[in-house]
């Protein structure tokens, strides 16, 4: 898939790719580990851009923006006007790895370290190591603002989903749901939420697609086609 621009993370948009992972979870979970932290270092680079763009605290965002050209470079070959590239992505990972790493450990306690802690996550769950996103995403769940922190949370929920532990996912997407941020709207932690309802409890899943389905714009899209794959009442 295509990467999600920055701009795309300003609308709706975002709302349907997180829904599409939950499609991914369902049916590949070793696929959707990989989707899956593309879709949160997305929305981290979104959340870093903005934090950086302010122009303060210069050698942490430095040290950030240059992690996230490691994270960012392509796979492959080298192309001309390419500053960077990787011949694997196992070869990228490793010294995004170190780039993010070295980071949270200078600048313990930063937005920027929390950042970096969450772009480590990702790339554990590109891994399919999720014992090891989980802690990193606790980690910024715990310790970071509330727009990070609820970044976080919304990753954790789909680790807990794809290994059985719905309980506990439900309970944070419907904290997400009342409790929305500049990250991650009500109606984002809702769709999510009701895609993953839909097979074990579909009349809670109704009842959320009910309200979002009226809505203009992408999220009452998304939601009239998941409306569609509810079993008969």
């Amino acid at each position: 898939m295509a990467r999600i621009t920055r701009k795309e993370l300003k609308t709706d948009k975002f709302a349907l790719e997180v829904e599409h992972t939950v499609t991914f979870f369902e049916e590949h979970q070793q696929l959707i580990y990989r989707y899956g932290g593309m879709v949160v270092a997305a929305a981290v680079l979104f959340t870093a851009y903005t934090f950086y763009s302010r122009h303060q605290h210069a050698k942490r965002e430095q040290a950030l923006y240059q992690a996230i050209q490691v994270e960012e470079a392509p796979v492959g070959p080298p192309n001309p006007g390419t500053n960077m590239s990787f011949p694997t992505q196992a070869a990228k990972n490793q010294v995004a790895i170190k780039a993010f790493s070295d980071l949270q450990s200078q600048y313990s306690g930063s937005s920027e370290a929390e950042i970096a802690e969450y772009y480590l996550g990702s790339i554990s769950a590109d891994e399919g190591k999720l014992a090891d996103a989980e802690k990193s995403f606790k980690h910024v769940a715990d310790k970071a603002d509330t727009g990070y922190a609820s970044l976080a949370k919304l990753a954790l929920a789909q680790i807990y989903f794809a290994d059985g532990r719905d309980p506990q996912a439900e309970a944070i997407l419907k904290d997400l749901s009342d409790h929305p941020t500049e990250f991650v709207s009500k109606d984002q932690a809702s769709i999510t939420l009701a895609r993953y309802l839909i097979a074990k409890k579909p009349a809670e899943a109704r009842k959320i697609l009910d309200a979002l389905r009226v809505k203009p714009g992408a999220v009452g899209q998304a939601a009239l086609t998941m409306y569609a794959e509810l079993p008969p009442q």
